[in-house]
């Protein structure tokens, strides 16, 4: 009798049963398609073995239409035995461990009078394996998740398996339309191509979200606690309209967490489904809701199982009252508290238990706080883990507390606190606490991510006046591990140039001292490095030291001196002149102004100063609370050619207004007075960008602007419009200032955050005034010339003529037209000339000087910028518009940085 199997041998049989595996996204069964072209005839649904010939005793087992697989292999696979009885049972128990296996497309067992032959064709090998239709998705990615690859045996169950791999990678972006249709390809030698056909579908979006059993809110309200958004055009941006069922759990915790702030403790989400609609594109998601009675807070007491606790007294200090609306995150809070206090105490493992007790007639929640008994804790040790540059006498001067103290929870989160400063470590690092080895032992464990100290930082800037600005600096904020700051920076723009060089020792000699030194060059002319129109060049030479103690934990004590030399010159070739005719040369108001002439000449200032900081700031790199004061004196005399005192006051205070909003207040004042003569111009204050961002470089505050007479289209002489580039603006700066900053940080979601990108709006205000109105130069006419003379008081004026004065004004060698006569001054001087013996009436085109901004009222400015960790560095960004300014101001707009770090 002969057994057989009923699977079809056929190339196009297999073929069609493979390419009918198709998934569907979202659903749970897997779709059987026929092929385009079928065979004759269908395979059966399961192998069917024809009667054997009963009591025949197996002689032999042969393998028939082995290629790859050892026949020994094959046989290994099945229970038949030379010996056994030849039975229908036994040959179906051979068929099916045959199918377990995988490793054919068609077997049977054929029985000849005890001759068994095994006829088998072996699944083709898989040649290559492709992708198609896949955008969204890159190969790479999915080839990491599917388990096909070349060289090895082709299976249905390992496409359908990738085939269901690849459609969880799609659901996961949200596509629930998702196809993938794998097809094969038969090739030579038993060998098949594997292609996967994937039709990705659109992004699964939430088109409506239904809330049913709410009474007390509206479906606004509760839509605006979710963070599942419904789909629209107001929403195109958002990334929270896809559907994930991940977000979905959230949401229901959202809205809980809404309803317990709310009194409702009852409330529970009954059921929470989304159902994909017919054409799978979107989904419907449903809520139903049962709200509950809403309570208020009945009795509420705290229970103390501390010896150094006292429970009236500690509920009298709670800050939920009876009859309030119940509040499960102030119950939250208020746990919190009594933790931290417990823990200032040395309580470190002391545990705050609350109990609930409603009142369904009154509705009313009686809440007691039980705080556990638990011994008092004291440091057993301090670990250091994971810092491999830094050396562990630089973190451990940071902690308030060492090895034998008690627990104080304060002590360690100001320990926290200050290593998050130093700016050496990950992002929110915490001292994790570790019981010891005992109850009353506590280990404080320190587990760091060391970051990158160094900073390369190159930044730009850009300004209708000063066109591009370029700053660039490298700095070691932990120079050998030691804690120390080194510094180079370099700054060029067309106005000014300069360089610095800095050390900074936070704990000199290994005590509570710090000290530092600057070197520093700044070169600075109001020309922008353009010799024809500059009107005077600083430059300065000097040296900073100081020292500093600290006061108390937030409190320090900081000097410093100061030595400047200092040279402040004109060009002479086209500012100086023969003001007196005595062959003596010098600086000629008319030409470079009166209050640049006074401060023409070398200086050496001596600086002596002391400041008071109180710095209660989380992180000093990037703080999110706290305060910063300092109030800062200079006196300027102590030897040296300037005398006067000088007073700064700043503030800054961070708020964390929670979900990453971050909000800012920061101010600064000033203001300078001359001890016996006028404060020059050099040491005043200067305001303008970056400190008030809307305008340029001291673009705020007291300035003269010199303005030339030019030819309009109709050929008559207009003057230059303020704010011409062509004209010269000179800042003269201010005796006073002030200014302010509103600052608010706006969280991105979730991806935003993981690339380092931080929005936020700013308010700027303020404003430098307080010095005296300078004498100006009067405006000739067109075809006038100025004529010296002096007042009283000996200080130079000029006098307008006509052109016929001056052309029976007699001669000067060699210009004729050079000397005049002075109706007001009979004897005025010989000859004014400029450097080239020409007379200088001739060769100054006809201005007006005008002065401008001193004026306290406030300079206001609006704005965004963009922070961004960028991978190429932090780079930042603003945008500002300035509301409220004063004439003669010079606003900007945009202005850029980037940097890198190593």
């Amino acid at each position: 009798m002969k057994i057989s199997s009923a699977h079809s041998t056929t190339a196009s049989h297999f073929a069609a049963a493979l390419m009918g595996c198709t998934i569907l996204a979202g659903l749970p069964a897997v779709a059987m398609a026929q092929d385009a072209a079928p065979p004759a005839e269908a395979a059966p649904a399961a192998p069917a073995a024809a009667p054997a010939e009963q009591g025949d005793v197996i002689r032999t087992i042969a393998v028939s239409g082995a290629q790859r697989l050892e026949p020994e292999t094959i046989l290994s696979y099945i229970q038949l035995r030379p010996g056994q009885v030849y039975t229908a049972a036994r040959a179906d128990q051979a068929l099916i461990d045959l199918a377990a296996t995988e490793l054919f497309s068609d077997f049977s067992v054929t029985n000849n009078a005890g001759n068994v032959v095994i006829t088998v064709v072996e699944n083709p090998i898989i040649n290559r394996v492709l992708l198609e239709g896949n955008r969204r998705i890159k190969d790479d990615k999915l080839r990491e998740e599917i388990q096909l690859s070349p060289r090895q045996i082709f299976t249905r169950s390992r496409v359908r398996a990738d085939v269901a791999r690849i459609i969880e990678l799609y659901k996961r972006q949200g596509r629930y339309a998702a196809v993938v249709e794998p097809q094969m390809v038969m090739l030579d030698q038993n060998r098949v191509d594997v292609i996967f056909e994937i039709n990705e579908g659109p992004k699964s979006k939430v088109r409506q979200i239904n809330i049913i059993g709410n009474s007390a809110f509206s479906d606004g309200d509760l839509k605006s606690e979710m963070v599942t958004k419904e789909s629209g055009l107001l929403k195109i941006f958002s990334s929270n309209t896809s559907y994930d069922p991940d977000r979905l759990q959230y949401d229901q915790q959202k809205l809980r967490q809404f309803y317990l702030t709310q009194g409702y403790a009852d409330f529970r989400v009954v059921s929470a489904v989304a159902e994909l609609t017919p054409d799978k594109r979107d989904f419907i998601i449903t809520y139903v809701l049962e709200e509950g009675e809403r309570y208020r807070f009945g009795t509420v007491d705290v229970v103390s199982q501390l010896r150094d606790f006292d429970s009236d007294r500690l509920t009298q200090s709670l800050r939920i009252r009876e009859g309030d609306w119940y509040n499960a995150e102030l119950v939250d809070n208020t746990i919190e508290l009594l933790t931290e206090t417990a823990g200032a105490f040395g309580y470190a493992f002391a545990q705050v238990r609350p109990t609930f007790t409603p009142n369904r007639e009154n509705r009313t929640m009686d809440v007691r706080f039980t705080l556990t008994d638990a011994p008092r804790v004291y440091i057993e040790s301090i670990d250091i883990n994971g810092n491999t540059i830094t050396q562990d006498k630089v973190i451990r001067r940071e902690f308030r507390l060492v090895e034998g103290d008690a627990f104080s929870s304060l002590q360690v989160s100001r320990s926290t606190a200050r290593i998050n400063s130093l700016g050496y470590f990950q992002q929110n690092f915490e001292v994790e606490q570790v019981e010891g080895s005992t109850p009353d032992r506590v280990v404080l464990q320190a587990n760091l991510q060391e970051t990158p100290t160094g900073e390369l930082t190159l930044s730009a800037g850009f300004s209708s006046l000063e066109s591009f600005i370029f700053q660039g600096s490298i700095r070691q904020n932990n120079f050998r591990g030691r804690g120390q700051s080194v510094g180079l920076s370099l700054n060029y723009s067309r106005y000014s140039r300069s360089g610095s060089i800095s050390f900074a020792e936070p704990y000199l000699f290994d005590r509570n001292i710090s000290a530092g030194i600057d070197l520093y060059r700044q070169d600075y002319n109001n020309g922008y490095f353009n010799r024809r129109n500059a009107t005077y060049e600083q430059s300065t030479t000097g040296i900073a030291l100081r020292a500093g103690i600290p006061l108390t934990e937030y409190t320090s004590l900081i000097g410093r001196y100061t030595l400047n030399f200092e040279n402040v010159t004109i060009d002479e070739n086209q500012f100086f002149a023969d003001f007196d005719g005595d062959g003596t040369r010098q600086c000629e108001p008319l030409l470079a102004g009166r209050y640049l002439c006074d401060a023409i000449g070398n200086r050496v200032n001596s600086i002596l100063g002391i400041s008071l900081v109180r710095d209660t700031l989380n992180s000093r790199q990037r703080p999110t609370n706290g305060n910063l004061l300092s109030f800062t004196v200079d006196f300027a005399g102590l030897g040296g050619d300037t005398r006067y005192i000088r007073g700064r006051l700043n503030a800054a205070q961070f708020f964390d207004l929670g979900s990453n909003f971050i909000f800012s207040l920061r101010g600064e004042a000033g203001a300078i007075t001359g001890l016996g003569d006028q404060v020059r111009l050099t040491d005043r204050f200067f305001l303008g960008e970056p400190d008030i961002r809307g305008f340029d470089i001291r673009g705020i505050g007291p300035r003269v602007v010199r303005r030339f007479y030019i030819f309009d289209d109709d050929g008559n002489r207009v003057l230059r419009p303020l704010g011409d580039r062509n004209n010269q603006d000179d800042s003269l700066g201010g005796r006073y200032y002030y200014f302010g900053r509103a600052e608010l940080e706006i969280p991105l979601g979730t991806g935003a955050r993981e690339m380092g990108i931080r929005p936020s709006l700013f308010a700027d205000i303020g404003s430098v005034f307080g010095i005296r109105s300078p004498q100006l130069t009067i405006s000739p006419p067109p075809d006038g010339l100025f004529v010296p003379q002096r007042n009283s008081s000996g200080l130079p004026l000029y006098t307008q003529i006509d052109a016929a004065t001056v052309n029976t004004a007699g001669s000067c060698v060699p210009t004729a037209v050079s000397q005049v006569t002075n109706p007001i001054n009979p004897n005025p001087p010989a000859c004014l000339t400029s450097a080239n013996n020409s007379p200088i009436g001739l060769q100054l085109p006809p201005f007006v000087e005008e002065f401008y901004g001193n004026s306290p009222r406030p300079r206001l400015s609006v704005g965004a910028g963009i922070n961004w960790n960028s991978p190429f560095g932090p780079f930042r960004i603003d945008l500002a518009y300035a509301l409220l300014k004063q004439e003669g101001d010079e606003t900007k707009t945009l202005s850029f940085n980037v940097g890198t770090a190593f």
